[in-house]
């Protein structure tokens, strides 16, 4: 695994009409590691991806992702440097087929194309079968494995995921939730994911962050934080400790 910091991040603010939601925050991720940002609703973890992808204009600090500095307003130019953002909502077109999704999210030439919607479909299996079906039918599941599927196949070198289990049984956040860690073992990518399911997120990630109130309270290797329960419960509430 490179040292390098694919993600780094030193004293952000974040937030909307000028008003911070994330005060003070220092992040980092490596190629290939899966990072998971943990905390109640409300903490700030989807302010911090909209703000790590550029969509939101950082309010202070320092924010780098693949090298450059992130200076918000211009999502399309971090999205072009290797960056892919799974939003909550899924993003998808419903009226489109799942090939058609998934073609959205291809680039390069066709070999290269081609490779990676077999990656895609190798990762997503499910989805082999429902190529042609409108993603407005799919199950709540298979959107968010569509929506995986279109991020993957742009080959990003870091990806975002908000909230993979919004609205999902946890039996299919289960099956979804090791595909991450695959990624990021056969792909090299960096990944940091936004999760509730917290016991899930800390057996697949490397490290996790745990934010209250847009600040961090905790932070360690996700081995160490699973011993910790006591402690991270209490970071939900309020009054953790690093």
């Amino acid at each position: 695994m490179s040292t390098e910091n694919l993600v780094e991040i030193h004293d952000l603010a974040a937030g909307y009409g000028g008003v911070p939601v994330v005060r003070g925050l220092n992040l980092n991720v490596k190629p290939g590691e899966v990072v998971a940002l943990l905390g109640p609703n409300g903490a700030g973890k989807t302010t911090t991806l909209l703000t790590i992808s550029g969509i939101l204009r950082p309010l202070g600090g320092t924010l780098d992702v693949l090298g450059e500095p992130v200076l918000g307003g211009k999502a399309y130019k971090v999205a072009r440097r290797g960056l892919a953002h799974v939003a909550e909502d899924r993003s998808l077109f419903f009226d489109l087929t799942v090939n058609e999704n998934i073609r959205l999210g291809l680039s390069g030439r066709s070999a290269e194309r081609k490779q990676a919607f077999e990656l895609a479909m190798d990762m997503f299996p499910a989805l082999a079968p429902l190529r042609t079906r409108r993603a407005g039918l799919l199950s709540g599941g298979e959107q968010q494995m569509l929506a995986m599927a279109r991020a993957l196949v742009s080959k990003p070198k870091m990806l975002l995921v908000d909230e993979m289990s919004l609205g999902l049984a946890p039996i299919i956040v289960e099956r979804l939730l090791p595909i991450v860690r695959r990624i990021a073992d056969e792909t090299n990518a960096g990944v940091l994911i936004v999760e509730q399911h917290v016991g899930m997120a800390l057996g697949v990630a490397d490290r996790a962050y745990v934010l209250n109130h847009g600040q961090l309270v905790m932070e360690g290797t996700a081995t160490d934080l699973l011993a910790r329960r006591d402690l991270l419960e209490k970071s939900y509430l309020g009054d953790g400790s690093h």
